[in-house]
């Protein structure tokens, strides 16, 4: 037989087992659905040892996280298998089958994508290497650690003033770093004014204590500017290719005027796309969402994900009438 007109095996399969695919599959497994996780083992907080500002587990490392809600969502009876989903195709009754990288295949009739996003970070050597650790983005994350250190801001777009004057918040010894982006006049008042130096110059690698910690960005002309943490403004990929059979492409994401990243398109609340069956939560379409955000999205979806299959089954039990 044919795999393309075999029938669903599950009634949900969850791509990506990092905040928003768990909270899914553990609101789905609790409907009573049947729900398969198809988990490619690469989170994008993968880097970082601690996870932040999720009430009840501040401070966690994220694998223990995940690990923990995957047991939860498995206890309810969630089925998890490890490996990359490569491609997706409709079944002709409704559904789709999913091709993972190993040859594999599963299929479902409804489908949530929660595979994440890329970080690309400037290129600066040295730098992704410690990525999660002391070169940072997101002052909610990791401002709290690095409170009353010193850090610099690695400026490369029209953000990096903004970026700087929010982390100021957590510490008084800011350095805007000048890389490829210069202040403007009025910017560099308002950074004079809170006491945020300015560092002109690329900067050309990173140099680090005896211990392994950051202690230094280094400039062209081979000053060190001292830090601790060197903040950083990723630009936010969107995890999207599997997507691309179904019809579904990425959107342009734009800030102060400037492209930040790629985001699949979906409804705000729910998180349907425009190809009927299928959802998507979490940084694949919320490229600033937190862990605890991706985690309010992915149950959103898994909500509308179950009213819409008891629209289906509605459907067919007065048919059957």
């Amino acid at each position: 037989m044919n795999e393309t007109s075999r029938s669903p095996e599950h009634d949900v399969v969850v791509i990506g087992g990092g905040a928003a695919g768990l909270s899914a599959a553990l609101t789905l497994a609790r409907a009573r659905r049947s729900v398969l996780v198809i988990d490619s083992g690469s989170p994008r907080n993968a880097p970082a040892a601690h996870m932040h500002g999720y009430p009840g587990h501040d401070g966690i490392d994220p694998a223990e996280w995940r690990s923990r809600a995957r047991d939860e969502a498995a206890g309810y009876g969630a089925r998890f298998t490890d490996g990359t989903a490569i491609a997706a195709d409709p079944l002709p009754d409704g559904g789709f089958l999913v091709r993972l990288g190993d040859g594999s295949t599963a299929s479902a009739r409804r489908m949530l994508v929660t595979t994440g996003l890329t970080d690309e970070l400037p290129d600066v050597p040295g730098l992704a290497a410690r990525w999660g650790r002391d070169v940072l983005h997101c002052p909610y994350c990791h401002g709290w650690e690095v409170r009353d250190r010193p850090v610099a801001v690695l400026a490369t777009g029209p953000l990096a003033v903004h970026q700087a004057q929010l982390w100021r918040q957590w510490t008084d010894r800011v350095t805007l770093l000048a890389h490829t982006t210069t202040p403007t006049g009025e910017e560099r008042r308002e950074l004079t004014a809170r006491g945020i130096a300015v560092a002109g110059g690329r900067v050309t690698g990173l140099r680090t204590t005896p211990e392994g910690r950051l202690a230094g960005a280094v400039l062209a002309d081979g000053t060190t500017v001292a830090c601790e943490a060197l903040v950083v403004a990723p630009r936010f990929t969107a995890r999207a290719a599997l997507l691309t059979g179904l019809g579904l492409g990425v959107t342009d994401v734009r800030q102060a005027g400037r492209s930040i990243g790629t985001a699949v398109d979906c409804d705000p609340l729910t998180g349907a796309t425009a190809v009927p069956g299928v959802w998507v939560a979490g940084n694949v379409t919320a490229p600033a969402e937190t862990v605890l955000g991706s985690a309010g999205q992915g149950l959103r979806a898994a909500a509308a994900i179950n009213a819409d299959l008891v629209a289906e089954e509605v459907r067919r039990a007065v048919a059957g009438r």
